[in-house]
Parts: structure tokens; C-alpha cells; sequence
């Protein structure tokens, strides 16, 4: 399989790299790293307000097939739980006009926040040279997991399901 490299992803790694102000790799039972971008829409995301949900936030692309084969999972299981507890937001780490996400994330009927990743939060996540990753935040904003590669509905329940249930 190719290595999938964004522009962003790359960029950071470049920038970062030997400096020694490079982001710790946040993991599982760390805290989530705090962040506030805008969506698509203009609305603004801010980290604290997601305090006491269970946040899924998805690192992705158009152009990334694995991405897009986990876009139908998330949007379902978003659509099912957002009352319950649950937030997704994706973070594109692609380098498009807005007007162009906006036309995919229309196409692809993804009904949860969508915005772009900049290095800021690419440096804070550290998601890695691969994407999809994707970091599942507890209720009390601690990273519980981190998958590299796709996530299915049922992976989601499993872990919306645990956190809920602590």
C-alpha cells in the first residue's frame, strides 16, 4: 500500500522535525490536546465545549480511499448518537479551496463538523504519516484510543458504547 502523505501532515513533519519543539505524540490516557478551528459552516469548534460528550475527531482527505470508505460509517453513527453524547468532527488535512470540501462533504453526506487541519492541530495531534487516523476522547477530555487506518460503524459503537457506560 502507498504511503499517503497530505501536504499538511508532510509540512509539519518537516517543520518540526530536529528542532526540538516537536509535540509529544498525545496517547491513550493522555489529555486530548485543547484546539478551536471553524467548520465549513463558520461555526467555531472549541475543545472545551465538547467537555462531557465523547468526541471522535477524524484526521482524513478526498483524495485518501480508506477516508472515504469510513465517510458512510461516521455520518450514520453521528446522525444515530449526536443526541446521545456523541460529536465527530473531521479535520481534512487537504490543500483545496473551501468551496471544493464543501462540494465533497455535500456529495458525501457528511453530516458532522468538517474543517480544515492546520498545522497548529496537525502539531497537537501528531496523527502521524497515515491517514485515516482517528483519536476517540472521553467525556472527561483523555484520549482512550487511537486508530491509524479505517474505523467501521461497529468500532464506533464499541467504543461510544464503553465511554458511555463509565
Amino acid at each position: 500500500m502507498k504511503t499517503i502523505l497530505s501536504a499538511a501532515l508532510l509540512a509539519a513533519a518537516v517543520l518540526f522535525s530536529g528542532t526540538g519543539c516537536a509535540a509529544q505524540t498525545p496517547s491513550p490516557g493522555a489529555p486530548a490536546p485543547a484546539f478551536s478551528a471553524t467548520d465549513l459552516s463558520g461555526a467555531v469548534l472549541d475543545s472545551e465545549a465538547y467537555k462531557g460528550k465523547v468526541l471522535v475527531v477524524n484526521f482524513w482527505a478526498t483524495w485518501c480511499p480508506p477516508c472515504r470508505a469510513e465517510i458512510p460509517d461516521f455520518a450514520a453513527f453521528y446522525a444515530e448518537n449526536k443526541d446521545k453524547g456523541l460529536e465527530i468532527i473531521g479535520f481534512s488535512v487537504d490543500d483545496l479551496p473551501a468551496a471544493r470540501l464543501r462540494d465533497f462533504v455535500e456529495k458525501y453526506k457528511m453530516t458532522y463538523p468538517v474543517a480544515f487541519a492546520d498545522e497548529r492541530l496537525v502539531q497537537a495531534f501528531d496523527p502521524g504519516p497515515y491517514i485515516p487516523t482517528t483519536f476517540i476522547i472521553d467525556r472527561k477530555g483523555f484520549i482512550r484510543h487511537k486508530e491509524v487506518g479505517g474505523m467501521d460503524k461497529a468500532a464506533l459503537a464499541g467504543w461510544f458504547e464503553r465511554l458511555s457506560a463509565e
